[in-house]
Order: C-alpha cells, then structure tokens, then sequence
C-alpha cells in the first residue's frame, strides 16, 4: 500500500511550533504565543490543508496542461535552470504578494494571513484555500515560460518550505544575509501594521524584487503585528469572509460603475472603515469578548478537539488516495464543522451547543449511511431531543463542559 507521505508535514508542523514554544519559554519570551490566537490559526491551517486535498492535485494537472499547451521557450532540466526557476518563482510571488495588498477581491483571500496579532511559526499556517487558488493562478505563468512542471512542484515545495521558518521573532537580525534574503525579521516587519511599515518586503525568499521595486524595509522600531484594523475575533467563519462581506457592502452602497469596480478592484487602503461595524453588529461580532483565562476544563475539550481533527487530516491525507468520495466529503464536512465548532468555543457563543448537537447527528448520519440503515436516523434524533427535555443537557453542557457561568457567553 502506498501512502502520501506529505502527510508528515502536518505532525512536523506542530512539532516546529512546540519547539519555538518551549525555546520562547525558556527565553521569557512565551508572550510571543497567545493561546486563543494559536488555535485561531492552527484551525485556519487545517481548513486550507484539507480542502486542497480536493484540488492540489489539479495544480500539477493546469501546469502540464500550460507547458504542454502553451509553453514559450523548451527550457532544460538542467541544474543551473533550478536556480533561475528558483528566482522566477519569488518574483511571480512578489507580484502576486503585492497585488494581494492591492487589490481588493484579493485582500480578501490574503487578508486571514495578517489577522493573527501575534508572530510565530503557528501565523505561518493562516493560508486560505482561495488564496491557495490565486497564487496556483499566478505560477502557471512558470510553465507558460517553459518551466517543467515536476520542477516547478519541487521548487514550490522549498519556497514553501522556507517562508514557514520565517515566521518567528526568536531569530534577530541576521547581518549580511539581510541584503540577500527575506528574514524572519524582514517578514516581522510585512507583518506589522505600523505606518512606516505597510505595504513593505513583498519577497519570500530573496530581497531583490523589494529593492529593486522600491518596497524595502528594515526593521526599526519593533513592530506591532496584526492588521491596522483589528477584526478582534477568533470566529473561523468571520475571519475567513468578513472582508467578503466588506467588499459586497461597499459595493451595494457604491453609485456608478467606477465607486463599484473600485469597490471589487480597489485599494484596501481606500476601503470605508465605517462598514466593518456596521456588518460586525449585523453579524453578532460586536460584542465584548469574556476577559477571563478559558477554565482548565473548557482548555482540555478544546485542545482535545484540535488534537482530533489533527489526526484524522493527518490520517485522511496520507490514505486519501484508498478513501471512498462518500468517506472523503464526510471526514471534511466533520472537521469544518469541528473547526467552526472551536472558533465559537473560542468566543463562548450561546449557539455552541446546538452546533454540538449538529456535529453529533452528522456522526450518526454517516455511521447509518455506512451501514446502509440511513432511516434508522431518527431514533437518535428523537432520543436526543428526549434527553434535552429530560435532563437540560444544553444546561448542563455549559455549566460541566465549559466549566463557566453562562450569563458570560456572548450572545447570540
């Protein structure tokens, strides 16, 4: 049986982040984790590593549709072109980095990257699928150029590679090698949303293409991380598409053809501030979040949960090729669900419960589809029901699993 070993990416990922947590520690610097925030963007890694499961492989498949199509020049495979590729790859990314803070539609994808207030290795996994999509976009230019497509797999698997260590305050600056390379101060620096630090350092790997297009930046001052505009919300579904809804808010209050491509096509930096809260009060986000640490029992079910979804993508991709499509649409509706589920813990939301619920009929559904008994499904549908009006469970659930009063919760 043959398994995808980039599988073990996804346990090496958490054991580089342990490591930077416990070098942090040791250097009294644990204030560079923040708990809630870690897990905000662990879930956000996870959702992008399990959709692609669905379509990376159809990366691979545009290139060689390109190179075999359209390819300009028949380029070799021989080991100098590896470096030009290497340096055609970085700077179709800086383009592609740049205009993902230019353009609107584009921030929106890219815009859960920087959400993060904090910078460390765990900020290195806030990538969306759809910004996943984009970028793939902009590198078939590769092979439009000539580039094989199995070099530019590799290429892009070292590029990725290398822009995850980069995302770390424990290493300072590193002298000369700052004139070459995009460093992990360097990256702090694109991270930060002090003035004389915005819209600087585009680069992955190498300096050049922000000198060269005059968006370089040392670091000075030590940068405040985060976006100039908080969203101030571990909520897996806001984060993702409030600026989604941004954009279509602009875009509905916008008079005339050209208020309304500016609205899709514009400038970030031009957005109206005045619609974020506008939506966060429509959507429920305007609320005070509860200052208190999460209760120990409330930290054990949740961390349990990450640690569930963790295992079962990480078991999911390294058999997905041996999985049914029933099998692979279930475990991704459940680990959505769960990630969803763990925002709203994170927020202490009221409706917690009932997604719990939701998740527990899903479990249900699948097990009886499984085991082709699908009408059998209403027996623990109504012995749930039963159960609540009997023993409160939504009651009880509050007070024993998250271990808080529940007149903390945020509503609704």
């Amino acid at each position: 049986m043959s398994v995808n070993y980039l599988a073990f990416a996804i346990p090496a990922f958490f054991i580089f982040v342990f490591i930077e947590f416990k070098i942090a520690q040791h250097q009294k610097k644990a204030k560079i984790f923040k708990y809630e925030s870690t897990v905000a963007n662990f879930s956000v890694g996870i959702a992008e590593r399990l959709l692609n499961l669905f379509i990376a492989a159809s990366f691979y498949q545009v290139y060689k549709w390109v190179y075999v199509n359209y390819a300009i020049f028949d380029i070799s495979t021989k080991w100098y072109v590896w470096i030009l590729l290497l340096l055609a790859t970085d700077l179709v990314w800086y383009w592609y980095h740049r205009l993902g803070h230019e353009i609107n539609f584009l921030w929106a994808a890219h815009i859960v990257h920087h959400q993060s207030e904090e910078f460390n290795l765990s900020a290195a996994a806030r990538i969306t699928t759809i910004q996943a999509i984009f970028r793939n976009v902009f590198w078939c230019a590769l092979p439009l150029i000539g580039f094989h497509p199995n070099m530019i797999i590799t290429i892009l698997l070292a590029h990725g590679a290398y822009s995850f260590f980069t995302h770390t305050q424990l290493i300072g600056k590193l002298g000369w090698l700052e004139n070459v390379f995009i460093t992990p101060s360097l990256h702090g620096v694109h991270h930060a949303s002090d003035e004389k630090y915005l819209d600087k350092n585009y680069g992955d790997v190498f300096v050049f293409w922000d000198k060269l297009f005059g968006t370089f930046q040392k670091e000075e001052e030590a940068p405040k991380y985060g976006l100039t505009h908080p969203i101030k919300s571990y909520s897996f579904l806001w984060q993702h598409f409030h600026y989604y809804l941004e954009i279509a808010e602009a875009y509905r209050r916008a008079n005339g053809f050209k208020a309304k491509w500016d609205a899709v096509f514009g400038s970030p930096a031009l957005m109206d501030q005045n619609i974020r809260p506008v939506l966060e009060e429509r959507y429920y986000q305007n609320k005070i979040q509860h200052e208190a640490k999460p209760k120990p029992k409330f930290k054990i079910y949740l961390n349990v949960q990450l640690m569930m979804v963790v295992a079962m993508l990480t078991g999911t991709t390294m058999f997905y090729g041996y999985l049914t499509l029933v099998h692979k649409v279930a475990i991704a509706i459940f680990i959505l669900v769960t990630l969803i589920n763990i925002g709203a813990l994170l927020e202490q939301r009221k409706w917690i419960y009932y997604l719990e619920c939701f998740r527990l009929i899903l479990i249900f559904g699948y097990f009886f589809y499984t085991f082709n008994i699908t009408e059998l499904l209403i027996f623990p549908v109504v012995g749930l029901i039963v159960l609540e009006r009997t023993f409160s469970l939504n009651a009880l659930y509050k007070k024993h699993v998250l271990n808080i009063n529940p007149t903390q919760l945020i509503h609704p």
